[in-house]
């Protein structure tokens, strides 16, 4: 499985293609560098480069990429890689050689106790941003330089970000915007899916910087659910800090009015904790029965089609039951 880390190497940071690779766990500080690894098995891993990446990305036989983009307080083994494997499975079940599933590891802590876990990796996620803009220049650069038409990388490119990697994504797209483009972000997403994400709810509207999410993507589907337990705490954690809004995950947008018209809202709210028992949180994945669920299903149909499945397309919402 290839990926994509600014988690800092044990050994040297400095980039050396085909050396093993191995994440240095005791530090939780993002990368200046980003590292483009491939997973060859569990706690193994090898370093390609970024070009050599792309390019194994460009000739896979898969039809379309998803970047996953995991959540807080989640190391590469025993939960990232896993996660992303179960992804893949499901998707080549469903339907072979349409999706190529990407893990994004950004530093999470593994320090004991749920509040320090979180603060620490909220300043994680946002110092993150700077490392993986370069990941994303580093694609464009790539892609602007093929030489001739049948040299671009024309695969479809879709994003799953769940909980605080949500936050990954928004500082991600602000620093590269900022960073290194004129005109604004360009539309390179297919599809955005935003899973019990840990940012506030006016997010995605004009003005607060969600809103580059929206601009880079054709669809952005926000999947929410009223008793997300994990986004309850997170929410008492972010009143210590005055910031009283709810989350995008809880609620889906403050106000579909103020977002884009190509943001769907997705109610999870009578599968979540079914499928996550107690939490509800981690719901995106299957039906706690080991098989995929009605929330993976509604993101490979708009994979598949390029739509977002709603009952009630002028108020662009649906329910999931």
């Amino acid at each position: 499985m290839l990926f994509i880390t600014n988690r800092e190497p044990q050994g040297s940071i400095l980039t050396k293609k085909n050396r093993s690779y191995q994440f240095d766990l005791s530090k939780n500080a993002p990368s200046n560098s980003i590292y483009f690894c491939e997973r060859t098995d569990e706690d193994s891993y090898v370093e390609l480069g970024s070009k050599q990446l792309m390019s194994r990305l460009k000739e896979s036989g898969s039809k379309q990429l998803l970047f996953y983009i995991h959540g807080f307080s989640n190391l590469p083994e025993p939960d990232i890689f896993p996660r992303a494997q179960k992804l893949q499975k499901y998707f080549d079940n469903a339907e072979p050689d349409l999706i190529e599933v990407v893990p994004i590891i950004w530093p999470c802590d593994d320090d004991p106790g749920i509040v320090k876990d979180y603060w620490d990796d909220q300043k994680s996620a946002d110092n993150s941003a700077i490392s993986l803009a370069r990941a994303l220049q580093f694609f464009m650069d790539w892609r602007n330089s093929a030489p001739d038409e049948d040299a671009i990388c024309l695969k479809r490119i879709n994003v799953l970000a769940h909980s605080m990697g949500n936050r990954v994504l928004r500082e991600t797209m602000r620093a590269w915007n900022k960073d290194y483009l004129a005109d604004g972000v360009p539309l390179l997403f297919r599809n955005t899916f935003l899973v019990a994400a840990d940012i506030v709810n006016e997010s995605l509207e004009e003005g607060q910087s969600g809103r580059l999410i929206c601009q880079s993507s054709r669809n952005v589907s926000v999947y929410f659910a009223s008793d997300d337990l994990a986004l309850r705490a997170s929410k008492a954690a972010n009143l210590k800090s005055r910031v009283a809004s709810r989350r995008l995950g809880h609620s889906g947008p403050e106000d579909m009015r103020k977002v884009q018209t190509n943001v769907y809202a997705i109610d999870c709210d009578d599968l979540n904790t079914r499928y996550d028992f107690p939490k509800g949180h981690s719901y995106f994945l299957d039906n706690g029965r080991g098989q995929p669920g009605k929330i993976f299903k509604h993101m490979l149909e708009s994979i598949k089609t390029g739509r977002v499945k709603v009952s009630n397309e002028p108020r662009r919402t649906h329910i999931l039951k």
